[in-house]
């Protein structure tokens, strides 16, 4: 997938990659229903592309001892050491604005 890919296309591709991990751990969509804490519905919504709540995703995931998924949607922001160099202080006070001069004041 890429990233030019609509969000209808990357909803189905998590769904088939849920169904192939479900169907890995030989559950069906009840079991893992149950086992999430989630609708039926909520799993075959998920699978099917349709979508679901994040919490609900989440509950799956965590059922199906996928949760390094969510680390891969969510990484920890980190800050670059040349941003840290680059990084002004904040300013402290605002500029005093200075009276224009025109052609004639020079």
């Amino acid at each position: 997938m890429y990233p030019q890919h609509s969000a209808a296309d990357w909803a189905a591709e998590l769904g088939n990659q849920l169904r192939t991990v479900r169907l890995r751990l030989e559950l069906d969509q009840r079991q893992l229903a149950a086992r999430a804490g989630v609708g039926l519905n909520a799993v075959k919504n998920l699978e099917s592309g349709k979508g679901a709540t994040v919490r609900s995703l989440v509950r799956v995931l965590r059922a199906l001892d996928r949760t390094d998924w969510l680390s891969a949607l969510a990484p920890p922001v980190t800050v670059s050491p040349l941003q840290m160099l680059r990084a002004r202080h904040p300013r402290q006070r605002a500029a005093r604005k200075r009276p224009r001069r025109g052609k004639a004041d020079v």
